[in-house]
């Protein structure tokens, strides 16, 4: 389990699979970490070179007391593939880490084989929103927000079936750093890519969860009008779709990355 270092701050990484095998990074959301991709990382290392890491101010990575970017958290991903030699690599993000995902795909394309945008948008949501989201949890701390992101998170037949999943991702939002957190709502509420996706060249799957109020279809839908190369996949799930979905998810970037 290495330790990046980006410009100083340090980025916890987890590799799994076959030395030899096609890289695969897996990057979390807002409020999780990297064992968000838990169930992913077990099926898909199998074929895979997987990289998981903690996005700044989450979980063992470095969190620090600073508004963060989307530059940045995309530059995290590149100190990444240069501490581990990789020269270009498959990307999955889901949510913020979709949002990072564009990032990499716009400045360093060539870094980058096929790009998976999970339940993700071009600019998500309002900064009026991101502006007292931060300040909450500032001021009040992590536990005043939970219940009402997992309403979002997941369905109702989800949270009310699947209690165990839905308890591990709410230990991931409480034990998540407030500024760690603030620091990157700032990065999602400043960035707005609708246009500039534009210039991305790369295969593209985008997955939309039907369910999702945070990051909707249509957030999906104009991703995939601007990225020319795009796929459109809409899976029976809110906003973790890669846990709701489980199966159906990994099957379903599985199949897009095995395509020539």
């Amino acid at each position: 389990m290495p330790i990046v270092d980006a410009s100083g701050c340090p980025i916890n990484v987890e590799i799994e699979g076959p030395v030899k095998a096609p890289v695969l990074i897996l990057s979390n959301s807002l409020g999780t970490n990297l064992h968000m991709w838990d169930l992913q990382a077990k099926t898909l290392s199998k074929k895979f070179r997987v990289v998981r890491y903690d996005q700044r101010g989450h979980g063992k990575s470095g969190a620090p007391k600073e508004p963060y970017t989307i530059e940045r958290l995309g530059k995290d991903v590149l100190a990444i593939l240069d501490k581990l030699e990789i020269n270009k690599a498959h990307f999955c993000g889901l949510s913020m880490g979709g949002t990072t995902g564009m990032w990499v795909a716009r400045f360093a394309p060539e870094r980058i084989n096929k790009l998976i945008l999970s339940n993700t948008g071009a600019r998500i949501g309002d900064p009026v929103l991101w502006n007292t989201r931060i300040r909450t949890v500032l001021e009040k701390g992590m536990g005043v927000i939970v219940e009402g992101v997992l309403e979002r998170w997941f369905s109702k037949k989800f949270r009310t079936s699947a209690t165990e999943t839905v308890a591990t991702v709410r230990n991931m939002l409480l034990t998540t750093p407030p500024h760690g957190y603030a620091g990157c709502s700032a990065a999602i509420r400043d960035a707005d890519q609708r246009w500039d996706i534009g210039s991305i060249r790369l295969p593209t799957l985008v997955i939309a969860g039907k369910l999702d109020p945070a990051t909707t279809v249509k957030d999906a839908e104009l991703i995939v009008s601007r990225i020319k190369k795009s796929k459109f996949v809409k899976l029976d799930a809110a906003h973790l779709s890669n846990l709701e979905q489980a199966k159906k998810f990994t099957d379903t970037l599985t199949k897009f990355l095995a395509k020539g």
